[in-house]
């Protein structure tokens, strides 16, 4: 089973304290959990991330995290899934969930019309050359926290504050660029942890 909650707008550090204290709190037996959100503008700066990928200060906080990868930044409009999984019982290493994470997003975006593909040099997904979704996972005492961020309809030019996941130049697009249906945060979020659900051969129940 995995269990899906959704978070609506959520502060950033509040929700990351939220999914630390679950993953140090549950038991062999605590059902897996996938909380879909949206954070006020905040950049997170991964636990190896190096401090000259953050180009230009502003009034958005920069956070140190501790997630894989480097900077990315998160804001309205951008659908962020964290997915908390135990994965000794589901069996996955981390580049299986991460695979899966990757899948799901392609296939998504394909209900969409939107061709989509990860690529073996840096996680995430893209289209042509446009970086869609951003990726970065903790994996602590056997489960993952922390998780994937789709641009739906983002206001996208923080990007060019920061070089995005550490890659200079890399230019971010949204969904709602690619298609007119483009669905809300809201919307999306049910859906997308459906498609992973399925992915990782789970049940998604709705809380």
């Amino acid at each position: 089973m995995l269990y899906y909650k959704a978070l609506g707008l959520s502060d950033y550090a509040t929700t990351w304290q939220a999914m630390r204290t679950f993953t140090d709190t549950r038991g062999a037996d605590t059902p897996d959990q996938l909380w879909a959100t949206e954070h006020p503008p905040v950049f997170t700066q991964g636990q190896a991330g190096k401090p000259e990928h953050l180009l230009h200060t502003s009034a958005i906080p920069v956070i140190k995290t501790d997630r894989g990868g480097q900077i990315t930044y998160h804001g309205p409009g951008q659908l962020v899934v964290y997915p908390l999984l135990n994965l000794k019982r589901l069996k996955l290493g981390v580049r299986d969930v991460v695979t899966a994470i990757e899948v799901a997003v392609v296939q998504w975006l394909a209900t969409y019309g939107v061709e989509a593909a990860p690529r073996a040099d840096a996680p995430g997904v893209y289209v042509g050359g446009c970086k869609i979704a951003s990726l970065g996972l903790r994996v602590r005492k056997g489960c993952s926290y922390h998780g994937v961020a789709i641009n739906l309809h983002t206001d996208l030019n923080p990007f060019a504050q920061i070089n995005p996941c550490g890659h200079a130049g890399l230019q971010m697009i949204n969904l709602c660029s690619l298609t007119t249906d483009a669905p809300s945060v809201a919307e999306a979020g049910e859906a997308f942890a459906r498609v992973l659900a399925e992915v990782l051969g789970v049940t998604l129940v709705s809380s």
